[in-house]
């Protein structure tokens, strides 16, 4: 019988009412013990780093669950992580990023309702988690939720109430869960065994995420410059940066400063799917050949943020960066035009 970790972090799910609103109180334990389906389907270990509303979740508890996985990874054939389901797409994407080539599935899962609501979602998103963690073609970093895997790179909350919270973004699901049986698309593959897991233990959690607004001034680069070590800029449409600013300062003096300064730009754009090219509009082309400039392709914004943090965790040098930026890990992106 294969032996999973349980990884429980808090979250809606762990949730209970104290009269100032939901906030995580259940354990671990408890939550497997509310879903007794599970008894039979394996080894089930448990342990808590955490419990605390996803909303508070920061890059230094990502690596917090990454030293519980990796202290418990020769001892287990997977993991399921309980997690709050607002952060939930930021930590699979660091996770992603911190785990790589993992034979063993590493999945992601909460709800929508607490575990004691009597309309809860968190029964059987647990149980088809635990479902799809034990099945033989499952690997690397998946959010499982509301019947469907989605690449842990991929994953986006959608919705706020809805028991399909998560899309996945510009790539098809991994799967689907339906009657007990795990329903695959073909593209995700199995692991082939050619690279050994790899483990980092370092990110940069100085990246800022600025999104652009009619008119908003690009003196705010100047102010984040002391903070930050790279920005994220959303910007319009296929990939838009305004000439100037309500202010009439230039965009471009702006953005080529911070690229100056040694820190790291990386573009993204604020529409959800189809992704950036900077080199349709004459509005993005001046950026669109700049070594100092990272596209974000058709990545989601949550997978920038952690593949930023973990570029700049592993080389201040701007062509290093550049190679982890634009390498591919777990599905992440297809390279635009």
């Amino acid at each position: 019988m294969k032996r999973i970790l349980l990884i429980a972090t808090g979250g809606t799910i762990a949730s209970t009412e104290d009269g100032n609103g939901l906030s995580p109180a259940l354990t671990g334990e408890e939550l497997a013990q509310s879903v007794p389906e599970i008894s039979g389907l394996c080894e089930l270990d448990v342990v808590q780093p955490m419990n605390i509303d996803s909303t508070n979740m920061r890059p230094s508890d990502w690596m917090r669950i990454r030293d519980v996985i990796v202290k418990g990874y020769a001892d287990h054939d997977g993991f399921v992580i309980l997690h709050g389901t607002d952060t939930m797409s930021y930590t699979a994407a660091a996770l992603s990023y911190l785990i790589q080539d993992s034979p063993k599935p590493i999945v992601l899962t909460g709800s929508q309702k607490p575990m004691g609501n009597p309309f809860t979602d968190a029964k059987l998103n647990l149980y088809q988690s635990l479902l799809y963690a034990l099945d033989e073609h499952s690997h690397d970093v998946s959010i499982v939720f509301g019947g469907v895997a989605i690449a842990g790179t991929r994953a986006r909350k959608q919705r706020t109430m809805s028991f399909n919270a998560f899309i996945s973004v510009n790539y098809p699901p991994i799967a689907y869960i339906r009657n007990d049986r795990i329903v695959r698309n073909g593209l995700h593959g199995t692991h082939q065994g050619e690279n050994p897991v790899r483990f980092y233990d370092s990110i940069d959690p100085r990246v800022f995420v600025l999104k652009l607004t009619p008119g908003v001034n690009p003196g705010i680069l100047d102010a984040l410059a002391d903070s930050y070590d790279a920005v994220i800029l959303e910007t319009f449409g296929i990939g838009g940066i305004p000439e100037f600013g309500e202010s009439g300062d230039s965009f471009q003096e702006a953005i080529f400063r911070w690229v100056d300064s040694g820190r790291t730009v990386v573009m993204t754009t604020q529409v959800p799917e189809e992704g950036l090219d900077l080199g349709v509009y004459e509005v993005g082309r001046a950026y669109a050949d700049h070594p100092g400039i990272l596209r974000g392709d058709d990545m989601t914004t949550e997978t920038l943020v952690a593949k930023t943090m973990w570029a700049l965790g592993q080389s201040r040098d701007a062509t290093e960066i550049q190679r982890l930026f634009y390498s591919q890990v777990n599905h992440d992106r297809i390279p635009m035009a």
